[in-house]
């Protein structure tokens, strides 16, 4: 049993046959946050599945050019204290062309080597609005998933290496337009 297992409101969130009793909510555990595009894309939204171009500019599920500025989507994980369970993250990271290049070729030959690579984080990222521009290090380690994201120093690296909270979680969750927390409060 893991230390988060004590906290009832962990337990409500992680079984899938209670609804709330409030608006029969239902939770099974943790969810993951992507961002759809890079906080200086300007354009608006992706349309379904196809790349949105607008002149020199375009943005896909997995790659985005703004002018002569390279994106990536990447996966950037934070432990869970207290479980062994993580939460993650799916920003956008601007790296430069040659790296953007190198990625890109692993796409077609998976067997082609990748990173590490240097990054800056494209996204305000909730509770870690500061980290925005941050400096990051891209690796692949498996080819068939999106690049993973470290933060090199400051609040998120220190979040990667030590954790977040459940509440940290839950904060997270209210600051992206969810706020779960009064679905947890009781049975």
């Amino acid at each position: 049993m893991t230390l988060l297992a004590l906290d009832s409101r962990w337990r409500r969130f992680n079984d899938p046959d209670r609804a709330c009793p409030c608006c029969g909510r239902q939770f099974s555990g943790i969810y993951d946050i992507g961002f759809d595009a890079p906080d200086d894309w300007s354009h608006g939204p992706r349309p379904d599945e196809d790349d949105l171009e607008i002149g020199d500019d375009r943005l896909g599920p997995e790659f985005c050019r703004i002018g002569a500025r390279y994106f990536l989507r990447a996966v950037l994980t934070l432990p869970l204290r207290g479980s062994d369970d993580g939460f993650s993250f799916g920003p956008w990271v601007e790296v430069p062309e040659t790296v953007f290049r190198a990625y890109l070729a692993t796409v077609d030959n998976p067997d082609q080597p990748f990173g590490p690579a240097e990054g800056l984080l494209a996204n305000a990222l909730p509770l870690f609005e500061d980290e925005a521009d941050s400096a990051v290090t891209l690796t692949l380690p498996d080819p068939a998933q999106r690049p993973q994201v470290t933060a090199t120093d400051g609040p998120l690296a220190e979040a990667q290496a030590q954790g977040i909270s459940f509440d940290d979680l839950l904060e997270i969750y209210a600051a992206c337009g969810d706020d779960i927390r009064p679905h947890l409060a009781a049975d």
